[in-house]
């Protein structure tokens, strides 16, 4: 048995995309038909307002039995096509895809399920399309029905359900029916919190159990929580591929780089946060952060006005907005111009991932300005703790370790 799941080589997919500007909409048959009839006359028109697309162009890769695949990249770089292509629901336009085993797909809610059949009759119709024998399917039935919780409505034809019903369902069958190889596309990004966490623990069960998984997400801490390795895809290329940590650190520092950091200096109040960025140690980003040595960074604000009792903080949050770090000074006389803010901390060990500044600045009780920094500040150091995700906490801390035998 090959010691790949999947082998991709050279593989391409266009498309060809029309330039007509006018809205379209959903036609009816009758409008269907005379359209197919009208097609030989307009085919001189139509091949010349549409152009060529290449959604994926020349990825190669492979992937191991039993790995947890992330896929991450902007929206429209490709990675929703290299799954559909995957799960042979498209074919490519060029080069091939091996897969080494039965695999199953969750890359819309609902994708293979039919709306007038019941939710019982689709999770059989699921696992015939898998392959299962009908025998396999039933034992993970109930499962399957109290996963989604859905036992009052298990008969009703799917097109009644909520989307809500429709979403856990969808992810059930997805993760219960056994596939050797599950491809997960943002499925994570839909339904409640307590629907997400559910979720998120079938996924890493189903990561531990040694089945092949392919995941794309926009939710990188998910990713660094689920995934050994991680591709990243830019407009159909595989621009990065290597661990983790480092594939997903140097995404997020060029997705911060790409925010909105217009000047902020039009503004004519009496006091305006201007820019920050890392001083020392040095990077090639100055919002990127690689090391825990110690670390400089600086705040830039204009004042407009003599500043006589002001009082200044800084927070850093993480991702979900949780206080990593807070700082404050207070009787500050400022004059008016341009002031650089200087901070140096002996380390700043923090799990990589992405986090931001909140700085402000007060004169006596009022506030003259408070900005949410961006770019934000990305800590792309390698994991120094706990080698499981879930053990390694908040700080990033290497560990002396040592043993010596103690007499009785």
């Amino acid at each position: 048995m090959s010691d790949f799941a999947i082998r991709i080589h050279n593989l391409s997919k266009s498309y060809l995309v029309s330039q007509n500007t006018q809205r379209h909409r959903y036609r009816t048959l009758q409008e269907e038909l005379i359209a197919l009839a009208q097609r030989p006359l307009r085919r001189g028109r139509r091949e010349s307002t549409t152009r060529e697309f290449w959604a994926l162009k020349d990825v190669s890769l492979d992937v191991e039995q039993g790995e947890v695949l992330g896929i991450i990249g902007r929206n429209g770089a490709g990675k929703s096509t290299l799954l559909k292509i995957l799960s042979r629901i498209t074919d490519p336009t060029s080069g091939y895809a091996d897969v080494y085993g039965r695999i199953g797909s969750l890359l819309e809610v609902g994708t293979g399920f039919h709306p007038e059949l019941t939710g019982r009759e689709n999770i059989f119709l699921n696992g015939a399309i898998l392959g299962m024998r009908r025998s396999e399917i039933q034992a993970k039935f109930d499962e399957i029905v109290a996963f989604a919780e859905i036992e009052k409505f298990i008969d009703t034809p799917v097109k009644r359900y909520s989307s809500g019903m429709y979403t856990r369902l969808a992810f059930s069958v997805a993760a219960h029916l056994d596939p050797e190889i599950l491809v997960v596309d943002e499925i994570l990004a839909v339904g409640d919190a307590a629907f997400q966490k559910k979720c998120l623990g079938q996924m890493e069960a189903v990561a531990k159990s040694g089945r092949t998984v392919l995941f794309v997400s926009h939710q990188m801490n998910t990713v660094r929580k689920l995934c050994s390795r991680c591709v990243w895809l830019n407009t159909g290329k595989v621009h990065m591929v290597g661990s983790t940590t480092s594939t997903v650190s140097a995404y997020e520092a060029t997705l911060s780089s790409l925010q909105d950091n217009r000047d902020r200096s039009d503004d004519n109040g009496p006091a305006k946060f201007l820019r920050w960025e890392i001083l020392a140690p040095a990077a090639e980003q100055s919002n990127l952060l690689a090391t825990i040595d110690p670390v400089t960074f600086m705040v830039v604000v204009r004042v407009n006005q003599p500043i006589r009792d002001g009082h200044h903080g800084i927070a850093l949050h993480n991702s979900e907005n949780q206080l990593m770090w807070a700082w404050a000074t207070s009787h500050l006389k400022l004059a008016p111009g341009v002031h650089a803010f200087t901070y140096t901390l002996p380390t700043l060990p923090l799990r990589p991932g992405v986090y931001q500044w909140h700085v402000s600045l007060y004169d006596e009780q009022h506030l003259l300005d408070a900005w949410y920094c961006v770019p934000e500040l990305i800590i792309g150091t390698p994991p120094l703790s706990h080698p499981r995700d879930e053990w390694s906490g908040v700080l990033n801390l290497p560990c002396s370790f040592g043993i010596a035998e103690q007499g009785l």
